[in-house]
């Protein structure tokens, strides 16, 4: 059963967003614990995965902006 592509493209979305704030978190806990430094490498990559996070939804934004434009 193929997704309808407006339902794909929020998926992958989704599954973006989940990355970008999961997969920082994650290498500051095993650099914790590697380095014996609780808690700076979670504080460290929250702070990486919410920049990122905002990246993406300024990225989204101007998106929306320039097929706005072009309509």
């Amino acid at each position: 059963m193929r997704l309808p592509e407006e339902y794909a493209k929020y998926l992958g979305l989704g599954a973006e967003i989940a990355a970008l704030l999961v997969i920082p978190i994650l290498g500051g806990f095993f650099v914790d614990n590697f380095f014996n430094t609780k808690p700076f490498g979670i504080i460290i990559g929250s702070l990486i995965g919410l920049i990122g996070f905002f990246a993406l939804v300024l990225r989204l934004a101007k998106e929306q902006v320039n097929s706005n434009d072009k309509k």
